[in-house]
């Protein structure tokens, strides 16, 4: 099964509520089916069609249920000639796993000077 392929102009001329198209990723669907499903309403999608909508469909981060959800709704892909590679966003729950050296204030020794100096402070003051 090959997959079809449209240029950004075709896609563009899909922007009605009969023919809801859009682009995210360089994949093409077709909501039409979706609009009065859609969680945030189909104005959301409606606002969408017929453009390209990877950087609002991020902002918006969706989750991997929704993601699935998608699949469905795809129609084809946009030509090579017109693909936009985007790098993918970092979501902020993946681990860094980059070595660091702790800082004074991060280890065990921090707190410990901390009680030893507010305990002499008492000491000094209410003994």
């Amino acid at each position: 099964m090959t997959t079809k392929k449209f240029t950004r102009e075709q896609v563009s001329k899909y922007n009605n509520k009969t023919e809801s198209v859009f682009i995210i990723d360089n994949v093409v669907y077709d909501v039409s089916k979706f609009l009065d499903e859609h969680p945030g309403g189909h104005e959301v999608l409606m606002n969408q069609v017929g453009k390209d909508a990877s950087e609002d469909f991020e902002d918006v981060g969706h989750s991997i249920d929704a993601k699935e959800l998608m699949k469905k709704y795809v129609i084809g892909e946009v030509v090579e000639e017109e693909r936009i590679e985007r790098p993918k966003r970092n979501q902020g729950w993946e681990v860094d796993n980059k070595e660091q050296e702790p800082s004074f204030v991060n280890t065990w020794k921090f707190p410990v000077l901390l009680g030893v100096v507010v305990t002499i402070l008492y000491s000094y003051l209410f003994g």
